[in-house]
């Protein structure tokens, strides 16, 4: 009988991230875990929608779990940079004045 193993790409061999995925996607670890352990989504549908095989799935969530401080500080990365995203995005400059007027389309009903 055939085994099959599944292999996760570290941050550090990876090419593609700056943390662990499921080798030959494009799938990082944190994304089986956040549809399944926190949004409560099937393993096997997970595998469906990312052309996976169920077992990969599997493989990330026992990924996460075995390597509790690795996955907190990208977890801890992830958080910072959607923070810093937010407040990038609803900055708006000081003394920014618009000087344009509005835009007509003529001959558009849009």
């Amino acid at each position: 009988m055939a085994v099959t193993t599944y292999r996760i790409v570290s941050a550090d061999e990876s090419t593609i991230h700056d943390e662990p995925h499921i080798e030959g996607s494009r799938v990082t670890v944190r994304q089986p875990h956040a549809v399944v352990e926190k949004a409560g989504q099937r393993p096997d549908r997970v595998a469906d929608r990312h052309g996976l095989d169920v077992g990969e799935v599997y493989e990330a969530l026992a990924y996460y779990h075995r390597n509790p401080e690795e996955m907190q500080r990208v977890e801890a990365r992830h958080t910072r940079a959607a923070t810093e995203a937010t407040r990038q995005s609803s900055v708006t400059p000081k003394n920014e004045v618009s000087t344009k007027s509005p835009t007509r389309r003529i001959g558009c009903s849009w």
